[in-house]
């Protein structure tokens, strides 16, 4: 199948460039290896079971999920997958599902991406086989995709390394790390595998969604095959998102906040103390509830959601106006994805009773695309009605599915 090994060999040659230097904070650490000599990407997999479609498609009756059953006609292979990726100039080994159609017929590949978690028992790879979102994966295999889903750097078999929460560069290289060595494993199969890649994700996998697609277009990874992707309830804004919260006086997710102080800290290496953002105990406890045993409802309860007493009132007052606090603004501002313009489609979805991530934000980042210049044609929005961060998930894969494969 000469077309598809040509175009395993581009994106051999593209993942090459996708490892160049990135620089992503106010002390310019370079995330990725400068000049990293990898072209094989997949180390291993392993088959972790296989799934009749009948089976697929009576779960997606029984989940009361508003697709057409017919759609999902293959039984799936779904393997455990690691690979090789680079994290702040070191090759290490990331891991993953990927789900495999039993069919000869042309497949397409989409790369599904999970939301916020805190233990490593929730990354995809460590999931039963039962659980939804694995079930998401194989459904969308089901209906002719090679379907690849990233446990994310800190999770899987990259545990030991703390999660880069809402990291853009590691983030996007990650996922095309990842998917490069899903198309290799796919070459080892001697698939049908055609020049058709989709990106899908909710909450900080909208995140990763976006920052995968911006990557791709302003690195000018036209191999990939990017076709559309559908970032759904995504904290795209961060500056903005950290905005609303500080005008809050309470926030249900904790969580959140030290989530991606500790990461920022971790991944670029700052010097400032947690103690400089957060009051005490919290400070100090904060490393430790990350560590990879705790879900973000166990770190809630070892936190406070009164922000007062949670941050420091420098960092609550200060942000923007004292220059002590200056790294950890940069570090939102340069890791939001505003400041590009999307060319292939973008369809973007939230919904408007998001307190968790707000609405909000996603709004301001459809607004921002269009001010630099993208298409209403390219890039869309959808309101969910009255779905907050919770109700919103099952209306958004109700939405995107069918307009996923109307374009495939």
């Amino acid at each position: 199948m000469p077309q598809k090994k040509s175009y395993l060999r581009l994106i051999i040659v593209s993942i090459i460039v996708v490892n160049l230097s990135i620089s992503c904070d106010s002390d310019d650490e370079s995330l990725i290896d400068d000049n990293p000599v990898i072209e094989e990407k997949l180390v291993s997999t392993d088959l972790v079971t296989t799934t009749p479609s009948s089976t697929l498609q009576l779960a997606l009756i029984f989940a009361d999920i508003n697709l057409d059953p017919q759609e999902f006609q293959y039984a799936v292979d779904l393997y455990r997958i690691t690979y090789r990726t680079n994290y702040k100039g070191e090759e290490i080994t990331a891991s993953g599902l990927i789900a495999i159609p039993q069919t000869d017929d042309q497949l397409d590949v989409i790369s599904v991406h999970h939301g916020t978690i805190g233990s490593d028992a929730e990354a995809p790879s460590n999931l039963a086989t039962t659980d939804s979102f694995v079930f998401l994966i194989q459904a969308v295999a089901s209906a002719g995709f090679v379907a690849i889903a990233p446990d994310f750097i800190g999770f899987g078999s990259s545990s030991e390394i703390m999660h880069p929460y809402y990291v853009e560069a590691l983030t996007a290289t990650s996922i095309l790390d990842n998917i490069t060595a899903g198309l290799e494993f796919a070459d080892q199969l001697e698939l049908n595998v055609n020049q058709n890649l989709f990106l899908a994700g909710y909450s900080q996998g909208g995140y990763a969604t976006m920052a995968a697609h911006k990557y791709i277009e302003e690195n000018n990874l036209a191999d990939f095959g990017l076709i559309a992707s559908f970032p759904a309830s995504g904290g795209y804004d961060l500056k903005g998102f950290q905005e609303i919260i500080f005008d809050l006086e309470t926030y249900h997710q904790p969580f959140y906040l030290a989530y991606i102080s500790h990461a920022y800290q971790t991944a670029f290496d700052f010097s400032q103390p947690l103690s400089l953002l957060f009051n005490e105990p919290y400070a100090s406890d904060i490393p430790t509830l990350f560590d990879g045993s705790n879900t973000g409802e166990q770190i809630n309860e070892q936190l406070t959601d009164d922000l007062s007493e949670l941050l420091t009132t420098g960092f609550l007052s200060g942000i923007d106006t004292d220059t002590e606090y200056q790294f950890i603004a940069n570090a939102l501002v340069e890791n939001s994805l505003l400041n590009w313009t999307p060319t292939i489609p973008l369809y973007m979805y939230h919904g408007d009773a998001d307190i968790t991530v707000p609405y909000q934000t996603s709004v301001d980042t459809y607004n921002k695309l269009i001010e630099n210049g993208a298409s209403a044609e390219i890039i869309s929005f959808t309101n969910l009605e009255d779905k907050n961060h919770s109700t919103g998930l099952i209306p958004y894969i109700e939405q995107f599915v069918p307009v996923l494969l109307d374009l495939r």
